[in-house]
């Protein structure tokens, strides 16, 4: 597993997702009103899709074509037609300012 820089924190709003691909993987950010930093996939488990014009209140990710809801903080599904959780990252802001996403290494 490595850190990959994604972007700088004062580059995503309190309360803005962003998709980003990192190493291999295609990743959605999102900075809640608090402040708090997330990173999961951009995938909804209902149906494959991009959050890309999801919506986002709280910790809560909402899908734009289905309505689908995940928790950022462990993925999980909160409300139909999504069962199944969405894969969640470690993240974190370095002290120089930057998104950091952990990802599998490349084989």
């Amino acid at each position: 597993m490595s850190l990959v820089r994604v972007f700088r924190v004062a580059d995503i709003p309190k309360g803005a997702i962003r998709c980003v691909r990192a190493a291999d993987d295609d990743l959605l950010i999102a900075r809640n009103e608090g402040g708090e930093v997330f990173a999961v996939e951009d995938r909804c488990s209902h149906d494959g899709g991009s959050f890309q014009d999801g919506s986002l209140h709280g910790n809560v990710l909402t899908c734009p074509r289905h309505g689908a809801a995940f928790d950022l903080a462990d993925g999980s599904a909160l409300r139909m037609p999504a069962a199944a959780p969405i894969e969640t990252y470690r993240v974190r802001v370095s002290e120089d300012g930057w998104v950091e996403v952990e990802v599998e290494d490349d084989e």
